[in-house]
């Protein structure tokens, strides 16, 4: 029998979790495209984390910006 996949999901409010994002980019010498490369999403994207529209994160598109940014930015599931 073959392995199944499952897949755990988490749902919890971070506010101003985008702006905290936002002051890390602006902190840090590389431009949004660069990050968002490194994160490997769209600089569009990125900016919509940063201004909240973007109700539901992947914690693995959180992991990719923390890559980038080179820090944690506090969210544990």
């Amino acid at each position: 029998m073959g392995l199944t996949l499952m897949r755990v999901t988490f749902s919890k409010e971070y506010p101003g979790l985008g702006e905290k994002i936002k002051n890390l980019r602006k902190a840090s010498s590389k431009t949004i495209t660069e990050l968002a490369a490194e994160a490997g999403i769209s600089a569009n994207h990125w900016s919509r984390i940063e201004r909240e529209q973007v109700q539901d994160l992947p914690i693995e598109t959180l992991r990719g910006i923390e890559k980038a940014l080179k820090t944690e930015l506090g969210v544990e599931i």
